[in-house]
């Protein structure tokens, strides 16, 4: 079980990056079908179909280049799916973390059906998004169970217990504006750093930057998509890296006083330097795609890292909240009191 836990791990920390490349690179639709490439299992099998499409298009989304980095990234996944049914089948059968295995199959599942409307939907910035945070969920609830079991519970101040559980739950609403500026391509709508095209607060328009039920570059009502739009995405996704960085910093403050914590607090703040100066770099080099597929492994970097902080505080707080569980007085030795016992 723990080393078919470990091997899903490793997959999937290539699989959600390549994922991100197939989408940065112009590849979501180099197979306009699912789940084969114009009905194929294989763009070799599709060599006619691609190169007439290429002819009719030859600056579109088709390419045999194209075709075989999505199919790759369809293979890779489908081989963490069957590793993952694997792992939920023993878990089952043996009775033990049933629950993140169950959650695994769930996002499986989910994750299936967001990969076939991405592509049948041409890309809608809701779906790609979705698809996005479901790969990171698959990724986070792996890491966890392989992880989590070699971290030792630290019992610290409730506070600070709280405190970390919001810089997850930030982390997880920055991922999804991260998200969202990607699908909507609006990483470069801001340039320059820290100002926004020379402005130190650039004029916002969020009536159509946000809205969920629309097309790829379109406004809900089918005309295009306004700049201010990208820019007033672009500039909420900065605001959200300010405050996981507040939050960051006052987790780190606080929490330094405990030594075990030490080394896992100096983990995460490497993960989050490394998030912002790729993020800043993204910016500043007109998003060259390494450095933009890298922006992506950090953000599952940085969030594996403190959802594993938060279990660590959390175990030790559910087992003080269980040794302090008063006992029945019916069962004060785990059984029924027999006549003349437990008076």
């Amino acid at each position: 079980m723990r080393k078919l836990v470990w091997l899903a791990l490793l997959l999937a920390v290539i699989v959600v990056p390549f994922g991100a490349y197939v989408r940065l690179s112009h590849a979501g639709l180099g197979c306009p079908d699912w789940p084969g490439c114009y009905g194929r299992i294989s763009p070799a099998h599709a060599a006619d179909d691609i190169r007439q499409a290429q002819t009719l298009a030859p600056d579109g989304p088709v390419s045999p280049g194209k075709a075989w980095r999505e199919m790759s990234h369809r293979y890779l996944a489908g081989t963490l799916g069957a590793l993952i049914a694997l792992i939920a089948w023993r878990a089952w059968r043996e009775k033990r973390q049933r629950l993140p295995a169950g959650l695994l199959l769930a996002a499986l599942g989910l994750q299936g059906l967001l990969g076939m409307l991405t592509v049948t939907l041409l890309l809608k910035p809701v779906i790609v998004t979705s698809h996005l945070l479901g790969g990171m969920a698959v990724l986070q609830i792996l890491a966890w169970m392989a992880l989590s079991p070699s971290l030792q519970p630290v019992p610290v101040p409730a506070r600070l217990v709280r405190l970390a559980g919001l810089l997850a739950l930030a982390l997880t609403l920055q991922l999804a504006l991260g998200g969202w500026v990607s699908s909507n391509y609006a990483a470069l709508a801001c340039q320059g750093f820290p100002a926004c095209n020379g402005e130190s607060w650039p004029a916002l328009r969020f009536n159509h930057a946000f809205h969920l039920l629309r097309e790829l570059g379109e406004a809900p009502d089918g005309s295009l998509l306004d700049f201010a739009s990208l820019v007033t995405i672009h500039w909420l996704h900065r605001l959200g890296a300010l405050l996981v960085s507040l939050l960051l910093a006052s987790l780190l403050w606080l929490g330094w006083r405990e030594r075990p914590l030490r080394r896992h607090l100096l983990c995460l703040a490497a993960a989050w330097a490394i998030q912002v100066g790729l993020g800043i770099a993204n910016v500043l080099l007109q998003l060259p795609l390494p450095l933009a597929v890298a922006h992506n492994a950090g953000a599952a970097l940085l969030l594996g890292a403190s959802l594993l902080l938060l279990s660590r505080l959390q175990a030790q707080q559910t087992a003080r909240r269980r040794a302090l569980r008063p006992r029945w007085p019916l069962f004060p030795h785990g059984r029924l009191s027999g006549p003349g016992e437990g008076r």
